[in-house]
């Protein structure tokens, strides 16, 4: 999108009833927000996350497994 789209657009939410603006700013703010805090993983890391669940490591379990173990001891 360039701006020349944007400006238009908002040219025309400056048309729209307060309160239908009021919500357009809020979802452009929502939307500032999540950039601002998100995280990117790069190639790498996303390889090795794909790469460790294809191919889990035998030798941990899962917390659902671990909580079925430890309610079997105590039953």
């Amino acid at each position: 999108m360039t701006s020349k789209i944007l400006d238009e657009v908002l040219e025309r939410v400056q048309a729209w009833p307060e309160g239908r603006q009021d919500d357009a700013a809020k979802v452009l703010i929502e939307m500032e927000r999540q950039d601002a805090g998100s995280i990117s993983l790069t190639d790498s890391p996303v390889r090795e996350v794909e790469r460790r669940l294809a191919k889990p490591d035998q030798r941990f379990t899962s917390l659902d497994e671990a909580r079925k173990r430890m309610a079997h001891r105590h039953a």
